[in-house]
């Protein structure tokens, strides 16, 4: 699948669960990570809304839910 990563760069990339996702049909999100970019998207809708940070910001974000 590809992702738009801003301005032309279209990204192909492999959409993986996180490793926290419940397999309940609950509230799942799948990661895909390319060079320094990581996406997120809801696995019930894999062709909605995709969130694009860098890898920097997404570790970042990964540690604070960590924590809370």
């Amino acid at each position: 699948m590809s992702i738009n990563a801003g301005g032309n760069m279209n990204l192909h990339v492999a959409w993986r669960k996180a490793s926290r996702s419940t397999s309940n049909g609950g509230e799942c999100v799948e990661v895909a990570d390319a060079s320094s970019i990581v996406a997120v998207r809801d696995s019930k809708d894999p062709d909605g809304p995709k969130l694009v940070v860098s890898r920097r910001d997404f570790r970042r974000f990964a540690e604070a839910i960590k924590t809370h």
